[in-house]
């Protein structure tokens, strides 16, 4: 491959390396430090002139710094006349916070609902009472609570006032001077539609298939079960190309009967059999390690979970390691090191060979969306 370099950022060497290595490439010389006030430098000791130059940072750890640095080794490339730049980012930042506000029927929000800050406290005057908060409308509720105690926050509904980030973060990129993007599993798809230069988004799918055939006996007779409607689509892709079974937990939320309340139903069989819960990304953990007490209230057998981005923040490996679950599968798209001494129950699988393949293939002019059905190149 000749006219390419290859950095890492600070977020994830290891998998910049094993990317590299599949390349058969050297990674490209680059010092990240900080200055004293916390500051992010960056110095290049690599030339980029007339190069195609692929910077590999996930949207982990320190976030905002990493994202900030992976802003500064963009832009120094592009300075340093780079013929295009790439920003490889296996696990995207922000991707979680869609900019349209839309109702849970789809419509979209017109305004500010008048009862939409019951329930919040805000910034007020030091005459204000203690009890009496003030809302944009002008009206006061004592405690903060109507008489009725039904909030847009217990309905779990869009916060329309809640300033969201996607377009944000894309005029970032693309003004640092981006030219493309790779990532994989967006949380929410589209994301790709804020930003006006190309992204690939790569699927974690052939890997999650790869993985199951060799690491589930008799996976024919497994049930793939998805944690939540939102991740049905993914789930059932899976499901058809493996002919295995498919379950669904549904989240049923109630709150104009009993605030706060949200049942939990499961739809599908799966009495004596071994499920396997299918997510894009698991960060606080709660979504899995509930559908896993559903999972074995109902009689399941063995529950795996196989996950894109194990993000595992604040008590998530402690969740896990009390949950039902018996075992937990994540991609390398987030180091995984400190995850793994922690809790015995999981493993990783790397997406690496994947995202070298892309590199190529990307670099070469080849087409990407070919590599998802061409299982004998990861």
């Amino acid at each position: 491959m000749r006219n390419i370099v290859i950095f890492g950022g600070s977020s994830h060497t290891e998998l910049a390396e094993q990317i590299a290595s599949r390349l058969n490439v050297q990674l490209g010389r680059v010092k990240l430090s900080k200055f004293s006030n916390k500051e992010t430098n960056v110095e290049i000791h690599e030339s980029v002139r007339e190069k195609d130059v692929y910077i590999i940072q996930s949207g982990c750890g320190h976030v905002n710094d990493n994202l900030m640095e992976l802003l500064i080794m963009i832009s120094a490339c592009k300075i340093a006349s780079a013929a295009k730049v790439t920003a490889v980012i296996p696990c995207f930042p922000y991707a979680r916070q869609p900019d349209a506000p839309y109702k849970k029927n789809g419509e979209l929000l017109p305004r500010i609902p008048k009862d939409a800050f019951i329930g919040y406290t805000y910034n007020t005057p030091d005459s204000t009472p203690a009890n009496e908060v003030k809302n944009p409308f002008g009206e006061q509720s004592a405690n903060g609570t109507s008489s009725s105690e039904i909030s847009t926050r217990s309905a779990g509904g869009y916060k329309h006032w809640i300033a969201r980030s996607g377009t944000l973060i894309a005029n970032l990129i693309t003004c640092a001077g981006a030219d493309h993007i790779i990532t994989m599993d967006l949380h929410d798809p589209q994301f790709q539609g804020f930003f006006d230069i190309p992204v690939d988004n790569l699927y974690g799918q052939p890997l999650m298939i790869k993985y199951i055939k060799e690491n589930i006996p008799n996976y024919q007779n497994a049930v793939i079960v998805s944690p939540d409607a939102g991740g049905a689509k993914r789930a059932t892709a899976i499901a058809d190309k493996l002919h295995m079974d498919f379950a669904l937990i549904h989240k049923e939320r109630r709150s104009q009967i009993k605030p706060h309340k949200t049942d939990m139903m499961l739809v599908g069989e799966v009495r004596d059999k071994v499920c396997v819960l299918i997510d894009d990304i698991a960060d606080t953990s709660d979504t899995i390690t509930k559908a896993a007490k559903i999972l074995s209230e109902s009689g399941a057998k063995k529950i795996c979970a196989i996950i894109t981005h194990g993000i595992m923040s604040g008590d998530a490996i402690q969740r896990i390691v009390t949950s039902e679950i018996d075992q937990v599968i994540v991609s390398d798209s987030v180091p995984q090191v400190d995850h793994l001494a922690q809790c015995s129950k999981m493993g990783v699988f790397s997406i690496a060979p994947m995202f070298a393949e892309a590199i190529r293939r990307i670099h070469n002019g080849e087409s990407v969306s070919a590599l998802f059905s061409l299982m004998d190149l990861i």
